[in-house]
């Protein structure tokens, strides 16, 4: 199925301002809210469903035999017809 990009943004930022814009997705998943993402003349707007799926990825890209690129990447996934099956494989735990 192909992708479409609704919204994007990449910068760099402090551990802290990472941490706040986390913080108000929490908040807004919390409150069963929907979530806008803005950024200069750029927004979307999701509603996540009660039961999205929830995926982390821990990543390295880059050669096999120098320094790559780490990342962490938290996702929220759902159908747009909200048919998806829960498709757990375990219980995360963050440390």
């Amino acid at each position: 199925m192909p992708e479409e990009v609704l919204f994007k943004s990449e910068s760099g930022q402090t551990r802290e301002e990472i941490a706040s814009y986390l913080r108000s997705v929490a908040d807004k998943l919390e409150q069963g809210d929907a979530v806008t993402l803005k950024s200069g003349s750029e927004s979307v707007t999701m509603e996540p469903p009660a039961r999205p799926t929830f995926e982390v990825k821990a990543e390295r890209e880059g050669p096999a035999d120098g320094p790559g690129e780490l990342s962490i990447e938290f996702e929220l996934e759902w159908d747009e017809n909200g048919n998806r099956e829960d498709s757990g494989s375990g219980q995360l735990e963050i440390e």
